[in-house]
């Protein structure tokens, strides 16, 4: 009984230790969080505050200081509107001065031309979206807004329509670009499909190894015309192809027409590997992939031409012999 009491106070010890620092700790947790809420909310309000102060400037610069009379204004106050304005990642509706001219068209004052000019809404979305964030979960991944600031744009439509636009951007701007200073050394062509539709990918490998995504061309299947054009958009861009190059694919009939009517004799065509075990195995039963797969692999290991092919021979044989006619008419 002595033995099982002494063993039992260390656990005893820890558990009122425990006990305690939670005691001490909690409230301490609860002060900074209550503490940085209330030190956002005030760095809200302060720029807020700026943010009037700097619109009444420019109410100041186009229509004079408030009740002072000038012969030679050429605008006059005009009452005030709220206008919507980025703030956090959604937008806010903030109360704004107005101007208009002599002729009574309203003049848009600088700052907010310059604060819609720069919106980073967007930007906000497509960042929080790559941390994982969905746009569902969009509206609570972001700072609380200000008590009584009516606030929008957080919503999951709205992030969507900010992720759209922000990405169709990017896109353009990637697939506009000019590819005069690529070193190309290999190009990867093949299709995907997407939402029902084909895309076709253009990848390039550069001397330094590393991998750039040269284009891209979207049709209704992976066929000759559609490839033709992809490719001729890379030569309009500059793309520089001076002798032959390695062009890799993965069989099908459109990509490699349309390489041989733009590239002509410097297309130099293989199969893509990864593609034709995939089109091997597909016709295969579950026990006998694990085998096939494995042949491949030790014949495309192989230290020469010659013996790849006489290990692919003998692999195409144990085929036919087991049966396996799709596969080995993929295979041959």
């Amino acid at each position: 009984m002595k033995k099982r009491a002494n063993a039992s106070e260390p656990a005893q010890v820890g558990a009122e230790l425990l006990f305690t620092a939670q005691q001490l700790l909690l409230p301490m947790i609860e002060g900074i969080i209550h503490s940085r809420g209330e030190l956002l909310g005030w760095v809200q309000q302060v720029g807020i505050s700026a943010l009037k102060e700097l619109f009444e400037l420019d109410v100041v610069q186009l229509a004079g200081i408030k009740g002072k009379h000038s012969a030679e204004r050429s605008r006059y106050r005009w009452a005030s509107a709220a206008i919507s304005l980025p703030f956090g990642g959604r937008r806010m509706a903030v109360v704004c001065p107005r101007a208009r001219g002599l002729d009574g068209a309203e003049a848009q004052l600088r700052s907010v031309a310059q604060f819609r000019a720069a919106d980073p809404v967007p930007a906000r979305v497509l960042n929080q979206i790559l941390l994982g964030v969905s746009t569902r979960g969009y509206g609570k991944s972001l700072e609380p807004a200000p008590a009584a600031m009516v606030v929008r744009g957080a919503s999951k439509s709205a992030a969507s329509r900010h992720l759209v636009a922000r990405m169709t951007d990017k896109l353009r701007e990637q697939l506009q670009r000019r590819l005069d200073e690529l070193d190309l050394v290999v190009l990867m062509l093949d299709g995907i499909e997407v939402a029902h539709r084909t895309v076709v990918v253009a990848l390039g490998i550069l001397t330094d190894g590393r991998k750039v995504v040269l284009g891209l061309w979207l049709g209704s299947t992976e066929n000759a015309t559609l490839c033709t054009a992809l490719l001729n958009d890379l030569l309009e861009r500059g793309l520089k192809i001076d002798g032959r190059i390695l062009c890799v694919i993965d069989g099908g009939r459109g990509i490699r027409k349309a390489l041989s009517d733009v590239l002509g004799d410097l297309a130099v065509v293989q199969r893509c590997r990864v593609h034709k075990k995939r089109n091997i195995l597909d016709h295969l039963p579950p026990s006998r992939k694990v085998y096939v797969a494995r042949m491949l692999a030790e014949a495309w290991a192989s230290d020469s031409a010659l013996l790849a092919r006489r290990r692919l021979r003998t692999l195409l044989r144990w085929l036919e012999h087991n049966g396996e006619n799709g596969a080995a008419a993929s295979l041959r």
